[in-house]
């Protein structure tokens, strides 16, 4: 075991962390994990809480996963806190931050992927090829590592949760994947590490992409066409200063196809703020006929 502190015990070396969840399994107690890349904020310390409730064990995992990113200036920008993300984390009597050097993760000679078809087509996977095989190799990994009986994911990334179900289902992974509600501002806008990027116009801007897809969200539901609405929805993104829009579509909540009359679908949306990438997505409750 390395750098440990009573209140949070970061672990660097994979040993070191199955030593400790050996011995819960040995004691009989479940382990719930939490994968995050870091940079923690109130929507990580939820999934933490939620952890809580499931499990004697609790493991964050930080860990930011260069073979997820398609940009290596964006890999080297994510922000990195670990100090601070150790002093958020001390509430709630974490039993182990796992935070790996790549080498942990990704050996010598790692010639690996898993990869999932279909669900990873749409939305994010047509503006960033590879980034969910990197991201489903790692997921993988770390729900071995850490010897997870369940896994809490934020439903923002709503493509990631349910690519993270698909493969755990098709993988046989003895592990919960446990959805967790969005945590937004007071102004709507859904927490993201990402928002730290943001300056301080393009933060007050930013609110504009809930409140307009919120706004399609309860058009669509009250039975309007949704390509008009959704044109709308693009207007006032533009409007409100965003550079581009990447997508704005409304898809089925669990295929992630075309939304289907009677079927529970989701707005998705994918917009620049100058350099900082914004993505989100509501449910809505599309009428039947």
């Amino acid at each position: 075991m390395s750098d440990t502190s009573p209140e949070v015990p970061i672990l660097r070396r994979l040993d070191d962390l199955r030593a400790l969840t050996r011995a819960w399994r040995r004691a009989g107690e479940r382990i719930a994990v939490v994968p995050t890349m870091g940079a923690l904020h109130a929507g990580h310390i939820s999934l933490v809480a939620a952890a809580r409730t499931r499990a004697e064990r609790v493991i964050v995992t930080i860990f930011v996963n260069p073979r997820q990113f398609n940009s290596r200036e964006d890999y080297e920008k994510y922000p990195r806190t670990e100090e601070a993300d150790a002093v958020l984390l001390e509430p709630f009597a974490v039993d182990a931050v796992f935070v790996p050097a790549e080498h942990e993760v990704y050996p010598e000679g790692f010639a690996t992927t898993v990869s999932v078809s279909g669900l990873t087509a749409p939305l994010e996977g047509e503006y960033r090829p590879g980034h969910f095989d990197g991201m489903s190799t790692v997921v993988t990994k770390l729900l071995t590592m850490t010897s997870a009986d369940c896994a809490m994911f934020g439903e923002k990334d709503w493509q990631q949760l349910q690519v993270v179900r698909r493969m755990a289902r098709d993988l046989n992974l003895d592990c919960e994947i446990v959805p967790c509600p969005t945590v937004r501002e007071p102004d709507g806008l859904a927490l993201s590490s990402r928002n730290q990027r943001l300056t301080h116009d393009a933060r007050a801007m930013s609110a504009a992409l809930p409140r307009a897809l919120l706004g399609a969200a309860a058009e669509i539901a009250e039975g309007r066409a949704p390509g008009p609405v959704l044109e709308t929805a693009r207007a006032a993104v533009l409007g409100a200063g965003f550079d581009s829009i990447d997508y704005l579509e409304l898809r089925d909540a669990e295929t992630l196809g075309p939304a289907i009359e009677g079927r529970p679908a989701r707005l998705f949306v994918a917009a620049w703020a100058g350099p900082v990438r914004l993505i989100d997505n509501v449910p809505i409750a599309v009428p039947a006929g």
